[in-house]
């Protein structure tokens, strides 16, 4: 299986990032034009960690995106699905903790965790809302998530444009740097099929979360999603 489809089905999925694990991060700051760099950092600051808190980073694939909070003093653990993709990120990271886990099924105790943060990856995830449950359960009551997700560009001009470069220009930059471009086109279609800001606010309040806000990136390309887990007084 070289391309998973629209399905979803895990173990095709996983098999698929499994097989672009050695060129993913390159081949996504290609595609982004260099912008996922700067979404990272967008990340980073929302979740705003300290030294010593207890985070989740769900999707890590080779753990890049844990890095900032591992810098940051806190104690972070990578979590992907792909065991391909872990096995890149334990060469490049041999010093963090990953950890291969479903998301819909993770391996950790109620309340663990201080925040959660997935980025790119929920789109992926068979079951979305099974995920967000999953997500809350991990965290301590006052826990915080951020999302950062592919989304719906704003101004209607662009997302034409946008559309357009996903499905035309997208696989032939792939082919160029990815070892599967077939991968690229699933994820083309992925992004167009994926709710928009305000779908998405919603399924994080239908899983049981809280203080949901989102904040657009780079013309609403990329949205930003927050939200808390209840505290115990219920604030």
């Amino acid at each position: 299986m070289t391309r998973a489809s629209l399905e979803k089905q895990p173990q095709a999925v996983a098999a698929m990032f499994d097989d672009v694990a050695a060129k993913y991060d390159l081949t996504n700051d290609v595609l982004s034009l260099g912008q996922t760099r700067l979404w990272r950092r967008a990340v980073a600051q929302a979740m705003d960690v300290a030294p010593g808190e207890r985070v989740l980073d769900l999707g890590a694939g080779t753990a890049t995106s844990s890095l900032p909070f591992a810098a940051a003093g806190a104690s972070v653990v990578p979590c992907d699905f792909s065991l391909g993709m872990l096995r890149e990120g334990k060469k490049r990271h041999p010093e963090l903790p990953l950890t291969a886990g479903d998301a819909t099924r993770l391996p950790f105790a109620d309340g663990v965790f201080d925040a959660v943060t997935i980025s790119f990856a929920l789109r992926n995830v068979h079951d979305t809302d099974a995920a967000l449950r999953e997500m809350l359960r991990v965290v301590r009551p006052g826990g915080r998530l951020v999302i950062c997700e592919f989304s719906h560009p704003t101004f209607a001009p662009f997302r034409t444009v946008y559309t357009e470069y996903l499905m035309r220009a997208l696989p032939p930059v792939a082919k160029s740097v990815s070892s599967n471009p077939d991968a690229y086109v699933y994820l083309a279609e992925s992004i167009r099929e994926w709710p928009d800001q305000r779908a998405l606010a919603g399924r994080l309040r239908g899983a049981g979360w809280s203080s949901v806000a989102w904040r657009n990136l780079t013309g609403g390309i990329v949205a930003l999603h927050r939200a808390k887990k209840a505290a115990a007084d219920g604030s």
